[in-house]
């Protein structure tokens, strides 16, 4: 058995397998290697060793010997120096320099190529853009060191060259880069600041979705309280490690849903009184997650570097809103 999904907020595919007799006792990465067309053998093995592939729930090695009946999870995330065809899509840089930029990427835009998306990504437009600079003859490949929701702005930083990528990534794997977010949540939350420590796994009833399972991978968010209103709350949200969804799931199951978050949300967004404010969720069209800051150590120096992006003036003109109401 083969399904397949895409996820309407992000750009992967997600594929559930279920293992027959006659696959018994193969290897988990020869296994993938068969039964999912177009992903090499080597990118499959790199999305175990990234526990992106789940076996009855739980990550596992290449080598693994299957079993009929096992569930295999496979979330497909593209390599992140893939080449990319260059588009000229406008793009919003906060940094660059020869080893890496930073750009603040805006509501609605896909990170990379992926099924069914081909092209208008922010990976285009990297390419178009190292394209431009390029005067050695050849394009600079857009390293894509991490993610974004396609409705979630702020902060992302991609590399130009290999070794730039590969210590990047490091930083990333070894929970060393700071990453904090803005979010807007139904509800008073109680405490000033708090810690969500909650693994995360792949929604057993609706596969596009992530839930807090208990045998998911760990996920820890840490949030602190900006500022309370009347039915409201703004937070800011640092996220130590870089689950799917993360902090919508996270902050769903502390039942302080993101504002404006049509899958994680519960229908919160139509509970709302004020049909000012209600209407004014409903023209965001996203959900208020912005990525504010980002902290890492430059790859080539070594030296700390630090980035803040504005809210973006939609999400701006709901917190003055909210604001206007504060007696």
């Amino acid at each position: 058995m083969d399904t397949r999904q895409q996820d309407p907020a992000s750009d992967n595919e997600f594929v559930t397998l279920r293992v027959n007799a006659a696959d018994t006792g193969s290897r988990l990465d020869a296994y993938l290697a068969t039964h999912i067309e177009g992903w090499s053998r080597a990118r499959l093995q790199q999305l175990i060793e990234d526990a992106e592939v789940l076996v009855n729930g739980r990550s596992a090695k290449s080598s693994l010997k299957l079993h009929e009946n096992d569930e295999i999870e496979v979330e497909l995330v593209s390599s992140p120096a893939a080449s990319f065809a260059p588009e000229d899509i406008p793009l919003a840089i906060v940094y660059e320099d020869s080893d890496l930029i930073v750009v603040n990427k805006p509501t609605g835009l896909v990170v990379h190529p992926a099924a069914g998306i081909h092209s208008g990504t922010l990976a285009n437009g990297l390419a178009f853009h190292f394209q431009q600079l390029s005067r050695q003859g050849g394009t600079i490949r857009p390293g894509i060191v991490h993610r974004l929701d396609k409705d979630t702005s702020g902060l992302l930083v991609a590399a130009k060259t290999e070794v730039a990528h590969e210590k990047l990534a490091d930083q990333f794997r070894a929970r060393e880069v700071f990453k904090s977010y803005v979010a807007l949540v139904h509800g008073v939350v109680e405490h000033d600041r708090g810690r969500i420590d909650q693994p995360i796994a792949r929604d057993p009833r609706n596969r596009t979705r992530m839930a807090v399972i208990r045998a998911g991978r760990g996920a820890l968010s840490l949030y602190t309280v900006r500022r309370r209103y009347d039915r409201f709350t703004l937070l800011d949200v640092e996220l130590k490690t870089g689950r799917t969804h993360q902090i919508r799931v996270h902050l769903s199951w502390l039942k302080h849903p993101v504002v404006g978050d049509e899958v994680y949300g519960g229908g919160r967004d139509n509970t709302v009184r004020d049909p000012r404010l209600k209407t004014q969720i409903r023209k965001l069209g996203r959900h208020f997650l912005h990525a504010e800051q980002l902290g890492f150590r430059h790859p080539g120096t070594d030296q700390p570097m630090k980035f803040t992006a504005p809210l973006p003036v939609e999400l701006e003109e709901l917190v003055a809103m909210l604001e206007s109401e504060v007696k």
